[in-house]
């Protein structure tokens, strides 16, 4: 078979290791790859690139992902649907591998459920909030990323009477926020599944100040919202072209307004992209091979609308249907860790 593969969506460390392994995995079962450039647009303008095992043989490593990447779909252009359709003809394909979010996957249900295209998902996001799938990769390095950052921000803000607001990111869960916030030592941590009041959060770090503490760390997820009965209220926040809120910079809004609850000075860091770069960890890079050849392996069995899943020790296969649509929450039993060892 000639199989297609793209990466869609924010790029995230494990990508290349993913496309490595479906490329070496289905060259031993005798199929041939291209890959579509900057996603699902690069099947709308039929841009490609040939991947062969020597071509991707020292990619394992690398962040990002060499196919580009980008949020566009067919369904946000007139004839888009068409074109799709006829580059996956012009280019003699069999099957198309979607590396992606829910926002990619759930193209690819719609390419795959109303056009008949035959395609296989992989589940990527750092957030780790897709469903059907216990962990994805990217997840482990931005909580490496992130940690590591806010143990370096402690250093200095440490030796001062102070408040630091570090920003991970984390659009409609609290996954990156928990994790990193647990092992740096946070004293608040704040997430989307958990409206926050700003006047609790006063009230914890005053009296840790009160008991002799010289400073105090609050993480925050970027997509934190308040409390609507809260007296702070964050600005309505824009959308881009895609339908996704700008997010961005909430912990510049959330210092200041704890400086002036507090009376502590306070700072704001905001990681961003940061916990996007570098090199995936080692188990980023395990995770996302186990992925690509599982792919590699569904494709070979015509495992059409299907996507590969991490279930346990086992990587299994799941539909679409339940890979995407609704996502997967911070764990309950992680955010009662939390509050006990965050204060």
């Amino acid at each position: 078979m000639r199989i297609g593969i793209m990466t869609g969506g924010g790029d995230c460390p494990g990508l290349n290791a993913v496309i490595r392994a479906v490329v070496k995995k289905g060259t031993v079962l005798g199929h041939n790859f291209v890959g579509f450039k900057y996603g699902w647009r690069g099947l709308l303008r039929d841009e490609t690139i040939e991947l062969t095992p020597n071509s991707t043989g020292t990619i394992l490593r690398q962040g990002g992902t060499i196919l580009g990447t980008s949020r566009d779909t067919p369904f946000l252009h007139e004839g888009g649907i068409d074109a799709a359709q006829e580059t996956f003809a012009r280019q003699y394909l069999d099957a198309l591998i979607v590396i992606g979010g829910d926002g990619s996957l759930s193209c690819a249900r719609k390419m795959c459920a109303d056009c008949g295209m035959p395609i296989v998902g992989v589940p990527k996001t750092i957030d780790n909030d897709i469903s059907g799938t216990d962990t994805t990769f990217g997840f482990d390095t931005a909580v490496m990323i992130a940690t590591e950052a806010i143990d370096r921000l402690q250093t200095p803000d440490g030796s001062h009477d102070r408040i630091l607001v570090c920003e991970v990111m984390g659009r409609h869960t609290g996954w990156i926020a928990l994790e990193s916030g647990i092992a740096a030592g946070a004293h608040a941590i704040l997430i989307p599944e958990e409206p926050f009041n700003l006047a609790h959060v006063t009230s914890t770090l005053k009296h840790r100040h009160a008991s002799g503490r010289s400073f105090s760390v609050v993480v925050v997820a970027e997509g934190a919202v308040a409390d609507e009965n809260a007296e702070f209220q964050l600005p309505t926040r824009e959308e881009d072209q895609f339908g996704h809120q700008r997010l961005g910079g909430i912990a510049h809004l959330i210092a200041p307004a704890l400086e002036e609850l507090t009376g502590f000075e306070a700072r704001a860091a905001v990681l961003g992209p940061i916990q996007r770069g570098g090199d995936p960890t080692p188990r980023d890079r395990v995770l996302a091979t186990r992925f690509g050849v599982g792919a590699a392996e569904a494709v070979h069995d015509r495992a059409f609308g299907q996507v590969v899943a991490l279930h346990g020790p086992h990587i299994e296969r799941i539909t679409l249907d339940d890979a995407v649509g609704h996502l997967k929450s911070a764990d309950a039993e992680l955010r009662d860790v939390a509050r006990v060892v965050a204060c």
